[in-house]
């Protein structure tokens, strides 16, 4: 749990983006806040880089995407 930066260049941003839109609109999952989140219907999977041994993620950034069936 947490946020990443995102660095891509335009398009593929612009991808992402536009997988992220067709997936959204998913209920958020028992026993977690909903604030300030947006949850995804599964299939969209991150590669994210970030400092390990912490419970959320600290200086992540997404590194890659793929959709997965």
């Amino acid at each position: 749990m947490g946020g990443a930066f995102v660095t891509f260049k335009a398009d593929k941003r612009q991808a992402l983006w536009d997988r992220v839109q067709s997936k959204a609109g998913a209920p958020p999952p028992k026993g977690l806040a909903t604030e300030k989140a947006e949850w995804l219907k599964p299939g969209l999977v991150g590669r994210v880089k970030f400092l390990k041994g912490e419970a959320k993620l600290r200086h992540a950034s997404l590194k890659d995407f793929r959709e997965e069936y």
